[in-house]
């Protein structure tokens, strides 16, 4: 069960996560559209799994690792945007939504 503050948190990290990487998605990502989904976060705030969605989708693996080696500066921006609201920034652990393409994959068995 998700605390009032957590959630708090992850809509937070969730919107500035968002601006980062339509932001940044040009120079650090090849122009690829990457959306983060969802945010969850520990309950001492240390740790955020964020869950992105990868569009064109059949790069999602590359891109993932791309955006994994890109952690430490993804995480410095972020904590540039946030270091008034929070006095620790989480650690980032990044995931691949794939909830899309499993709605896809069951709208094509039933048509």
């Amino acid at each position: 069960m998700e605390t009032t503050r957590q959630s708090k948190v992850s809509r937070l990290l969730l919107k500035d996560l968002s601006e980062i990487f339509q932001k940044e998605s040009r120079n650090l990502f090849g122009g690829k559209m990457i959306s983060v989904t969802t945010v969850r976060i520990s309950p001492d705030l240390g740790l955020a799994k964020v869950y992105l969605s990868v569009f064109p989708s059949q790069d999602k693996e590359p891109t993932l690792k791309l955006i994994k080696m890109n952690t430490k500066n993804i995480r410095r921006i972020l904590g540039l945007k946030v270091g008034k609201q929070l006095r620790i920034v989480p650690e980032l652990a990044f995931f691949i939504d794939d909830s899309l393409d499993y709605i896809e994959n069951i709208d094509n068995l039933l048509s």
